[in-house]
């Protein structure tokens, strides 16, 4: 089983980042591409920046996903699903990414 966009799962991002909760942000890769998916993790110590996107869940704990903290990874580190984002909930991750990446330039509250 892949992991799939709008899916939250148990990543093991090594040594440095622990084991913690990530987004999948990406969509499927084909038979052509890398083996790579895209995530953004979730932090529960927070730090109040306009990059981080609070989505209460009852699979997460306290905290919000750091889209500052994208980054790729093959299949083999995803643990273990915990959950699925709402399309509503993976827009507000999306809207703060695009804003981030300079994609869009108003702010996602604005």
């Amino acid at each position: 089983m892949l992991p799939e966009r709008g899916e939250v799962w148990q990543v093991d991002f090594g040594i440095t980042q622990k084991v913690r909760p990530a987004l999948v942000i990406s969509i499927p890769y084909g038979d052509q591409d890398r083996a790579l998916i895209g995530v953004i993790p979730h932090f529960t110590s927070t730090r109040g920046s306009q990059f981080e996107v609070s989505v209460p869940t009852r699979f997460l704990q306290e905290g919000a996903f750091l889209v500052q903290g994208i980054q790729v990874l093959p299949p083999k580190y995803f643990l273990r699903r915990l959950g699925i984002l709402t399309s509503e909930q993976l827009q507000q991750v999306e809207r703060v990414l695009l804003f981030w990446q300079g994609i869009a330039h108003t702010p996602p509250s604005a």
